[in-house]
């Protein structure tokens, strides 16, 4: 379904319940297309690295005693964006009317004329409990579930909660936003007519990396979250189905769960390695510290782009090299046979991988990417470079000893600046901010200026995080700021890294 061309609309939409995989397709489109985000305290804020540049981005969110905006400022600020002509986008966590005031919204929206699409996301009330192995319905147990809130309205002079009838009604219950009245709630539950003895289950930052379950009864949950310092956000699970955690509880028993890792590469690459880590159950969070951008002489790089089939090699140092170089070469050409006779070197199996993305064979991939060991190799495998015209495609910042030695050798070589990387000036996701004041387990880099541009950030590394390098390049960066790889991979490949993580925690 695409997007209305039109302008001014306010999308409402579920944000789900924390883990990056269970946002929706059609949030993701809205979010992309907003010329406005209003988000939520709950909401994932690695989903705001999906805005185009220039959005405005504004935090509305609420905790308790907290609210960055009253709700009537939050339903106003929609009104006016979307009658300036705005693409609005506001992000909810779970579903935007589960709990999520999104009707309410919706209803300011209609009166004041404005349009606006509801899409819904995956609530806590269901996700959350399945992510800690309780199902909310099960033949065996329950063929009724009671969804109700332990946070109403503080200015309702009566309250809607029925504890009578919420005591004594069949199958499981969900309780959102009661955590901090857990002593009272229960309380009501048990004067009520509910059996002591009932099985609880409160499930914290349910569905991230980040997820804790604790487990008690209703006579006893209420103590158990004091003596533990449990606290909110957290969804309450009452009921039979509880006691299957024991066999269903699939993701906390993930190699990773638990484990704090921070991504540091560019926004565009920091998926595959994010996605890989919280596979595995990782709490993976993204703080970028580079962007990659046109080289400052595009033209010169068109220009030997243009002339790539005039070469006996091509070596590639990098993915970003060759995605540079094949988005300039299909504007040229328009077929790939047209770059001509020359072979194919790829520094790394990543870089061999991404050439294998443009339906061509690599020729030759050196074990080693440090550079006097590479040209080593290269020279074996090649059996001589003298006369020998090259193309090395390379980002701005990377070493010239390649060069150097190569043109040692007698070889004809022009370099190819296909991209350079600067540092990354936004901290969208707050993955920034977040490091400093939490920390985390393990620090990943995946490439040498990767490092130079965090260490440029001045942010402080704990003594027990350890950082995990991708290979010698990158290792070798770290010891010129004093720094230790504690993990690194033999091969030197995003999957290989991810492995590498995984197996170090398994020891």
């Amino acid at each position: 379904m695409l997007l209305p061309t039109q302008p001014g609309i306010c999308y409402l939409v579920g944000a789900g319940p924390g883990d990056l995989g269970l946002v929706t397709l059609r949030a993701k489109e809205c979010i992309e297309a907003a010329d406005v985000v209003a988000y939520d305290y709950l909401v994932n804020k690695q989903v705001l690295a999906w805005m185009k540049p220039g959005t405005e981005l504004i935090y509305v969110g609420k905790q308790a005693a907290n609210h960055a905006l009253p709700q009537e400022e939050i339903n106003q600020l929609l009104i006016r964006k979307v009658l300036e002509g705005k693409i609005v986008t506001r992000l909810k966590g779970g579903d935007p009317y589960v709990f999520g005031r999104g009707g309410e919204e919706a209803q300011e929206l209609h009166a004041a004329g404005c349009p606006f699409e509801v899409v819904p996301g995956i609530s806590s009330t269901i996700a959350g409990p399945a992510y800690a192995g309780i199902p909310v319905t099960h033949r065996d147990f329950n063929t009724q579930l009671t969804i109700f809130t332990g946070h109403e309205d503080p200015t309702k002079e009566i309250s809607s909660l029925d504890f009578s009838k919420i005591a004594k009604a069949d199958g499981v219950k969900v309780m959102l936003m009661g955590v901090g009245r857990m002593g009272e709630l229960t309380g009501k539950l048990i004067d009520n007519g509910a059996d002591p003895g009932t099985l609880v289950a409160l499930i914290r930052w349910a569905t991230t990396g980040r997820q804790q379950t604790l487990t008690g009864t209703l006579a006893t949950i209420a103590g158990l979250v004091e003596q533990h310092g449990f606290k909110a956000p957290a969804v309450c699970v009452i009921g039979g189905t509880v006691s299957l955690r024991p066999e269903l509880n699939w993701f906390e028993k993930r190699p990773l769960f638990g484990k704090s890792i921070v991504v540091t590469r560019t926004r565009q690459q920091a998926g595959v390695l994010s996605q890989g880590l919280r596979a595995l159950g990782a709490d993976a969070w993204e703080l970028p510290t580079i962007r990659i951008e046109k080289p400052k002489d595009l033209m010169a790089f068109g220009e030997l782009v243009q002339d790539c089939h005039k070469y006996e090699w091509i070596i590639f140092t990098s993915p970003n090299g060759v995605e540079a170089f094949f988005d300039l070469f299909y504007k040229l050409y328009k077929d790939a046979r047209d770059i001509g006779p020359a072979k194919l070197v790829a520094i790394g199996p990543g870089t061999a991988k991404k050439i294998a993305e443009y339906h061509l064979s690599v020729d030759f991939v050196p074990e080693k990417s440090v550079a006097e060991s590479l040209v080593e190799e290269f020279i074996e495998h090649a059996g001589s470079v003298d006369n020998q015209t090259i193309l090395w495609v390379r980002g701005e910042s990377a070493r010239d000893t390649v060069a150097k030695l190569l043109h040692e050798k007698g070889a004809i070589l022009d370099e190819a600046i296909a991209y350079r990387t600067v540092p990354e000036t936004t901290d969208t996701a707050g993955g920034q901010a977040r490091f400093r004041e939490e920390g985390a387990d393990v620090l990943t880099f995946a490439s040498g200026s990767a490092v130079d541009h965090f260490m440029a950030l001045q942010l402080p590394i704990p003594p027990q995080t350890k950082i995990a390098s991708i290979g010698p390049v990158t290792t070798t960066a770290l010891k010129r700021h004093g720094l230790t790889a504690h993990i690194t991979p033999k091969t030197h490949d995003i999957p290989s890294l991810i492995k590498a993580i995984a197996d170090y925690f398994k020891k």
